[in-house]
């Protein structure tokens, strides 16, 4: 989330922090979505105010003309037209089981990707408990600092998290060192003495482990924050960019908190790489300003990544229990914004 969505919690316990391995995923996810914290920056642009939306419409794409050799989408394909929803997924009171019932039977669907959060040292899933049959993990996998992977001392528990992936019943989306451009992580630039080219090798590093493991049916996401904070020209987010043949996925985070539009979010990310990779709005919610703005903005939403056909997925913060901060982000808070998400799930354009 951005910088101005985020308060540092001291409390979160040890156990917490290393995702109570082994107690199933509504535990480890609710565990590590309270980990999304840190300082209390305004969401700020370069220039120091959210950017205008481009004047005029977005572009349809090239067809991925500059690809190269490997498939668009890896192991986790792409399909023209089509936009993959899920969610991060975790509800008060409710089991994850239970959640994704709950929602299978507001929607009338499934979720087609299923976001989980993991620490650095935690044991990588070979299962998810209750994901739905024909659901996609989207494995969120925290960082530590950039010295503990490019001095070789993490080879082995990288080379075992790729085992475990690798036995995964299905193919996954493996998003490491997501928001690399914000201050808020210890795997952020910002944290490791202002280098982008470190997280552009620890990246690449990782990647050549997986393979050299056979952990083959991994799309690599590649996932920065909307905007970067600090607003400099070191921290832009293309310098943490790892390279073509290392990015299956391109990823992006934006919520609206200040009531950005989706245009303001997400087209910096569009516009710089949706000729290049597909996209995939990693992490999105609808905070209620008042009135109809919850609805407003989930129409809004669907809307732009209608006109957006470079978008493969999108992946909802649907959880009310983010300890952190107050906004509820689950998208039923209101009977008229369930109803907007429900029509947007049921569109053709949401049918990947």
């Amino acid at each position: 989330m951005t910088a101005g969505q985020r308060r540092r919690d001291e409390s979160v316990s040890r156990r917490g922090l290393l995702g109570l391995t082994g107690l199933g995923v509504a535990s480890a996810a609710g565990a590590f979505g309270m980990w999304k914290a840190a300082s209390r920056e305004s969401p700020v642009t370069v220039s120091g105010t959210p950017t205008a939306p481009p004047s005029s419409p977005a572009p349809t794409p090239p067809p991925f003309a500059d690809r190269g050799p490997w498939k668009l989408g890896g192991s986790v394909p792409f399909v023209a037209g089509r936009a993959m929803l899920g969610s991060y997924l975790s509800l008060d009171g409710m089991s994850y089981r239970d959640a994704v019932k709950l929602r299978r039977k507001q929607l009338g669907r499934d979720q087609r990707i299923t976001h989980v959060f993991y620490a650095w040292p935690d044991r990588l899933p070979t299962r998810i408990e209750g994901m739905p049959r024909k659901s996609v993990p989207l494995v969120s996998w925290r960082g530590p600092r950039y010295d503990k992977i490019l001095s070789g001392d993490s080879d082995d528990l990288i080379a075992a998290a790729a085992r475990r992936i690798r036995d995964l019943d299905r193919p996954v989306l493996l998003r490491w060192g997501w928001e690399m451009n914000g201050r808020w992580y210890e795997w952020s630039g910002f944290q490791n003495g202002r280098d982008p080219e470190g997280y552009v090798n620890c990246f690449r590093h990782l990647r050549k482990i997986f393979d050299a493991e056979g952990a083959d049916r991994v799309s690599w996401v590649w996932s920065p924050n909307w905007n970067s904070a600090p607003p400099d020209a070191w921290n832009r987010m293309e310098a943490y960019y790892p390279g073509d043949k290392y990015v299956d996925w391109v990823g992006v985070s934006g919520y609206n908190l200040n009531q950005e539009s989706p245009a303001v979010l997400f087209d910096p990310v569009y516009h710089r790489y949706s000729a290049r990779k597909p996209i995939m709005i990693t992490e999105v919610g609808a905070k209620d300003h008042g009135g109809t703005s919850k609805e407003d903005w989930i129409k809004a939403f669907a809307a732009y990544v209608e006109q957006r056909p470079a978008i493969g997925g999108v992946v909802w913060f649907d959880t009310d229990t983010h300890d952190a901060y107050t906004e509820h982000w689950r998208f039923d808070t209101r009977a008229e914004s369930a109803a907007v998400f429900r029509q947007m799930a049921a569109s053709q354009r949401f049918s990947g």
